[in-house]
């Protein structure tokens, strides 16, 4: 069996680390591969290393493990970057969310589209862009896969600024499944889905049951009607009025349009939703502190870190493996540019459509032509993401503004430029472009 290197960028998360060592660990195709994971705080790093050698010793992985502070001593001859980092997470983002406010702007979310969504491509595109271009140096035939949002933003810097290979990942196609299979009252294993447009905004186009075929859209209609009648949704709302089903997630779809009700916006607050706790709120680091602590019991073998062989429910490892072992596996869903997949998206932007993945690469299915409507809505956000990446790599004010304006959650130019100086201020540290 084919070995690999595989690095890991970013591994001093508190949460997605422990999980993304539990997809790597627990896979007996990578036995004999290295691993090498990278951050910049070294105190998180060598956690990581020692829970990843506790599992590598308990679940006779038998890889060889090593960690670094240092990118370009992480890189060298490798196969795979999985790439995981942020820029400060929650302290940053709580600026997100509250200065659009400030200037009398909601937003739902904060993280991949709004004024929230800029300030996040500004900091983030730049960092994982030095990822690819360090890959062109130490390992430029690599596949760099992508955790870091906003994904599809970060990951079209890469596909446009560098040579470097690029799949993006999310989980969201999952809980689509999951939607309908509730709404459907049936197993989520006996439905198959066609879904595409862009991440967190992707539109099931069909929906059949794996076992007979059937298609299931009229039956998903008329059942959505009846389904949870007193409450409110902007995925409901879509659906009724375009009659396909969006990515059936409030916070992420409501981000790339106007019309999020304010009720919603409100009601989370009762909920303890995560981004409006960084809005109404200070950040708390009690639950990050506790992460650790369990990272460091699981290392130590007081705690179990059984749970972790249960996986992510991520997609990289598994794309990793079909891409080493040529497995000609079929995804749900993948990030990847446009290469014909969308007929009525701008090519090469960064779409969300089902893929195979073999020796030969990631490849999407071609679905067409996306509806009208939907095609609007997307392609709106592809040419406000271009701009913002252009402006985070390039570091100009001017295409930062444009991407501001651009975006429907803005309708107040003087606003949009009070916002942007304020954003520029604050996360100066982090934008050195800028200066």
């Amino acid at each position: 069996m084919k070995t690999s290197k595989i690095a890991v960028v970013g591994i001093g998360s508190a949460s997605f680390g422990p999980m993304t060592l539990g997809d790597i660990l627990s896979r007996p195709e990578l036995s004999g591969s290295s691993l090498c994971l990278m951050d910049i705080n070294a105190d998180a790093a060598e956690s990581m290393g020692r829970l990843a050698r506790r599992l590598n010793e308990s679940w006779d992985a038998g890889l060889q493990i090593e960690t670094t502070t240092d990118l370009a001593m992480a890189l060298p001859d490798a196969d795979f970057v999985i790439c995981m980092l942020e820029a400060s997470r929650d302290r940053l983002w709580q600026f997100d969310m509250q200065i659009p406010v400030k200037y009398g702007v909601k937003q739902v979310l904060g993280e991949n589209g709004g004024p929230g969504g800029l300030a996040h491509t500004l900091r983030t595109a730049p960092l994982v862009l030095e990822v690819a271009r360090q890959m062109e140096i130490h390992c430029p035939s690599a596949w760099l896969l992508n955790y870091t949002n906003p994904l599809p933003r970060n990951c079209r810097a890469v596909e446009k600024y560098s040579d470097i290979k690029v799949i993006g990942f999310c989980h969201g196609i999952g809980n689509t499944v999951d939607k309908i299979a509730k709404i459907l009252e049936l197993d989520a294993d006996d439905i198959d889905v066609k879904a595409a447009g862009l991440n967190h905004f992707h539109w099931v186009l069909d929906v059949r049951s794996s076992s007979t075929g059937e298609d299931l859209y009229p039956l998903l209609r008329q059942r959505e009607l009846e389904f949870e009648p007193r409450t409110r949704r902007l995925w409901s709302d879509l659906f009724r009025r375009f009659d396909y089903i969006p990515f059936p997630s409030d916070d992420h779809i409501g981000e790339y349009l106007p019309f999020f009700h304010v009720e919603a916006f409100d009601s989370w607050t009762k909920y303890n939703h995560e981004p409006h706790r960084l809005l109404y709120g200070e950040v708390n680091d009690d639950r990050r502190q506790q992460m650790w602590l369990e990272i460091e019991e699981m290392s130590g073998g007081i705690r179990s870190a059984e749970h972790l062989r249960a996986g992510s429910g991520e997609r990289a490892v598994p794309v990793m493996i079909a891409l080493k072992n040529n497995l000609n596996s079929y995804e749900l869903a993948l990030n990847l540019p446009n290469k014909g997949y969308i007929n009525n998206l701008p090519q090469d932007c960064i779409v969300e459509v089902p893929a195979t993945v073999s020796g030969f690469g990631a490849n999407g299915i071609p679905v067409g032509d996306l509806p009208a409507p939907i095609a609007a809505w997307c392609s709106n956000q592809v040419y406000v993401a271009e701009l913002a990446v252009d402006a985070a790599v390039q570091g100009d004010r001017t295409m930062a503004l444009q991407a501001l304006l651009a975006d429907p959650v803005i309708n107040d130019i003087d606003v949009a430029e009070k916002i942007l100086d304020e954003f520029l201020s604050v996360h100066a540290d982090w934008l050195p472009k800028f200066t």
